[in-house]
């Protein structure tokens, strides 16, 4: 079992008008095709996904960002959370949706419907953890981009995936280009918080 607790409860939780604010990321890894180096980029692109607790679905890393964090610490933190990883959060996000959340009941009368706005980035995955705070309640998987965007139930999810595919095409990373520890202090890294990763420029 993981020695850090997962958060719960609404009472940090931030708002923005009626919508609840959320931060997820979109984690990932370069996987190196030894046969063919020709391949492109989204064949060699594998996203994590999670399982909903008490649903079948597939859902990337998100959760309330809350009054004591930055929006990338939130991000951060959710993805050590619900799916054990850690690794280089880019600080661009991928785009702001906005969305209904389906959990949304009587605790969310607060927030109008069920009303949330969601900020998305992406995780380069650098550490899964054995043990973490929700591995009782959730499975990860590793999927490829098609895999991930069949399987996604969520149309504002697809889109975030979309998005990160377009980045990381205009982007042109490759696992040879990939940040080493010394290009990341070049590039002007921050620490957030080295129980959940570091953010990049």
């Amino acid at each position: 079992m993981s020695n850090l607790s997962a958060r719960t409860g609404r009472d940090r939780q931030r708002y923005d008008n009626n919508f609840r604010l959320v931060s997820g990321c979109i984690p990932y890894r370069l996987v190196k095709d030894e046969e063919d180096s020709d391949v492109d980029l989204e064949n060699k692109l594998q996203v994590l996904m999670v399982s909903s607790p008490n649903r079948h679905d597939l859902v990337f890393p998100k959760g309330g960002w809350e009054d004591d964090e930055t929006v990338l610490e939130a991000a951060s933190r959710e993805a050590m959370e619900e799916a054990g990883v850690k690794g280089i959060l880019r600080e661009d996000p991928l785009g702001v949706w906005e969305f209904r959340s389906k959990s949304s009941s009587l605790e969310d009368e607060c927030c109008l419907g069920g009303g949330c706005k969601g900020y998305m980035f992406a995780l380069e995955v650098k550490e899964e953890l054995t043990a973490w705070p929700e591995q009782e309640n959730r499975e990860r998987r590793w999927l490829d981009v098609k895999e991930a965007l069949e399987l996604c139930r969520y149309e504002w999810m697809q889109s975030a995936l979309e998005e990160f595919l377009r980045v990381m095409t205009e982007d042109g990373r490759t696992k040879e280009e990939s940040l080493s520890p010394s290009s990341i202090s070049n590039r002007g890294e921050r620490q957030i918080d080295s129980r959940y990763c570091f953010v990049v420029n």
